[in-house]
């Protein structure tokens, strides 16, 4: 499994147009990807313009193909100027699984 947990600030008065263009990209990448196993956008808690995708592969070659996707694409440079600052770390680069085991994913 490939794995990605990122947090994702969003510009003030960006919020709308980036949440709509990344549930695009998110069912797109469900319904067209057969490396994704998962796509979750999750709303923080605490900072209404943060979101954090969970995002789930078969593995690092399916997650790469990915972001060649069309909708990934469309979505990527759509949205350049929404994004707050802020990289990506930690689990955002790609994470491996713990559990549970591989194996058992459907």
């Amino acid at each position: 499994m490939y794995i990605i947990v990122a947090p994702i600030q969003i510009k003030e008065g960006f919020k709308e147009q980036y949440i709509k263009g990344m549930l695009e990209n998110a069912r797109g990448a469900v319904r067209d990807e057969p490396g994704c196993l998962r796509f979750d956008v999750v709303q923080d808690a605490n900072d209404d313009h943060r979101i954090w995708l969970y995002e789930v592969y078969k593995d690092e070659d399916a997650f790469q193909a990915h972001t060649q996707t069309p909708h990934f694409l469309k979505f990527r440079d759509l949205s350049a100027d929404w994004r707050g600052e802020g990289g990506l770390q930690g689990a955002g680069r790609g994470a491996t699984n713990i559990w549970p085991p591989d194996d058992e994913w459907v």
